[in-house]
């Protein structure tokens, strides 16, 4: 037997069902670090921050934002773009392709970056710009070549660091209005023609062949310099010893005839006498110097007076050392000695 189904009954159903379906739509789970854009009918209202939230169905609805990001197939970059109503807002890393630049040396390279981004404000990333990423993406290539335009390719190499901190300057500017911060700029890679990376091949071995060279000519100038300094501290040592030495002869010689002098006594003819005793040694021990070098030796006519002025010496009173110490031994009767070598040389 069929109950009948009273109009009543149906619109209790109607009622349920409608409310299950608002419970439904109208309860909505942020999960953290995401944030939802809430629309009422078609105007900003608020926004839904993590947690649970509860909106009005049909009349309340979340405003979706366009992103946009890239998946790397091998070489090439393929764009994916997608409409999010959950807005993330941890930093996020968008890794566009590579992009021809321009430098002032008129080269060519090709430069493949990394930028870090984070929403800051999600009202402003909704309404302020149409497509948000898009927009941050176009800001650093144009930046990006801007910056790398004004500079040499060797600079380039040698400023990464500069690079990425002046595109990041730039767009903290424009990207700050549009509710996202820009937290780095990365230049990743940079390519360049075969015909210009050859030539810097080359540059860069010429570049270490003139250090050898140079790093070699100043190790053979060390040396040199070393080897100078050497020989004439060598020099001056042997002349001071040489100074030195002559001094102490020069010293012992007048010892020796202020010795001879006392022994003798210091009249002119003694003094005459042992003047030519001297020259007589002096040249004695040439002569063999000069008979090694010559087969006949020439004696000088001053030379035989000397000789024999020093055999009569001799004969008297043998060399001046023994006249010394036979004087010193007798004490210090000189007369007879004196008396004898004088007339000895008056006789001669």
């Amino acid at each position: 037997m069929d109950l009948p189904i009273s109009p009543g009954l149906i619109l209790s159903l109607l009622i349920v069902v409608i409310g299950i379906v608002v419970i439904i739509k109208g309860l909505v789970v942020v999960r953290q670090s995401e944030v939802m854009v809430i629309e009422r009918l078609g105007s900003f209202n608020r926004l839904l921050e993590s947690g649970i939230n509860i909106i009005i169905p049909f009349i309340e609805q979340p405003r979706a934002i366009t992103m946009i990001r890239y998946r790397k197939s091998g070489d090439d970059y393929h764009a994916i773009t997608s409409d999010e109503t959950r807005i993330d807002r941890r930093e996020t890393v968008m890794d566009f392709p590579g992009q021809p630049v321009v430098t002032t040396d008129n080269v060519t390279v090709t430069i493949n970056g990394a930028l870090y981004y984070q929403i800051i404000d999600p009202k402003r990333a909704v309404y302020e710009v149409e497509n948000m990423s898009q927009a941050v993406e176009v800001l650093a290539k144009t930046t990006l070549r801007s910056v790398v335009g004004k500079m040499e390719l060797d600079k380039l190499f040698e400023s990464r660091a500069e690079v990425n901190n002046e595109i990041q300057a730039a767009m903290e500017e424009a990207a700050s209005k549009w509710g996202v911060k820009i937290s780095r700029v990365e230049v990743q890679d940079i390519a360049m023609p075969e015909e210009v990376e050859s030539a810097m091949r080359l540059q860069m071995a010429a570049e270490r062949k003139r250090r050898a060279t140079v790093t070699e000519a100043e190790g053979e100038k060390s040396a040199a310099i070393a080897t100078a300094q050497g020989q004439r501290e060598s020099a001056i040592l042997n002349a001071e010893g040489d100074k030195e030495s002559a001094i102490l002869r020069a010293q012992g010689e007048q010892e020796s005839i202020k010795l001879v002098l006392n022994a003798l006594g210091d009249s002119e003819d003694n003094k005459q006498t042992v003047v030519g005793y001297l020259l007589g040694q002096s040249y004695i021990k040439v002569l063999p110097k000069m008979a090694q070098e010559g087969e006949r030796v020439f004696v000088p006519y001053e030379s035989s007076a000397l000789l024999g002025s020093m055999g009569m010496f001799r004969e008297l009173a043998g060399s001046p050392e023994d006249a010394v110490a036979s004087h010193l031994g007798a004490g210090g009767d000189r007369a007879p000695l004196r008396s004898g070598m004088v007339g000895g040389a008056s006789s001669g």
